[in-house]
């Protein structure tokens, strides 16, 4: 007969939560405000080695005839892809960490951002979408750090979550041709982001105003 769950114990690794579909339960506590940082871990280097690739993605697209040749639409599809590699790597190491919880957000906005020059830059893209979506990632990495110099948490939310999947698909399908179906999801994705940024506003608003508890450890 199985005792009760010990009190900081890991939850079991199904398929969902390895998947990141279910994400019930607290964060880790390696993730939370005040832990160390330990930026020496598996996931962590997943990590960086998607932000070292970012740069490498641009001049390579840029330096394209169009845009839209083979090696940096599959260096942006691997970046990207690299995000649920991390993850899950993660989850089945159990490193987590408080670097990580930062840098992946970080990455996935910088890759964004690279996609969204060179979709301008060839018009693969509506551009008032991808005008619209670069100005909200840099308007993210900004309220990022004014949130994190203040001690609030901005913590992602599912609109954020789901905003990912169409903003990278329509990036990665400017880069391979397919206009149509890219005009299409940047669209989606675009209006998932802004909803998302929406909630995040309202929750740092929240943290920082006078007499809310404070987040940081």
């Amino acid at each position: 007969m199985a005792g009760p769950p010990v009190e900081g114990a890991r939850p079991r690794l199904t398929f969902r939560r390895l998947s990141g579909l279910d994400r019930s339960g607290p964060p880790p506590p390696e993730t939370l405000p005040g832990a160390p940082w330990r930026p020496w871990t598996v996931p962590n280097a997943i990590g960086f080695v998607r932000l070292a690739l970012v740069p490498v993605f641009l001049v390579l697209a840029l330096t394209s005839e169009d845009g839209s040749d083979p090696l940096p639409a599959i260096l942006f599809a691997v970046i990207a892809w690299g995000d649920y590699a991390d993850g899950i790597a993660a989850r089945v190491t159990g490193q987590y960490s408080r670097l990580g919880t930062l840098l992946d957000p970080i990455v996935d906005r910088l890759l964004v951002i690279a996609g969204g020059v060179v979709c301008w830059r060839f018009e693969l893209l509506p551009r008032p979408a991808l005008a619209l979506l670069v100005a909200r990632e840099l308007f993210m990495l900004v309220a990022g750090r004014y949130a994190f110099n203040r001690g609030a948490e901005l913590k992602i939310n599912w609109w954020g979550r789901l905003a990912v999947t169409p903003v990278m698909a329509a990036i990665f399908a400017g880069l391979v041709g397919w206009q149509t179906v890219g005009a299409i999801l940047i669209w989606i994705g675009l209006a998932m982001a802004l909803m998302a940024t929406f909630l995040y506003v309202r929750i740092i608003r929240r943290q920082l105003a006078p007499g809310a508890p404070s987040t940081s450890a």
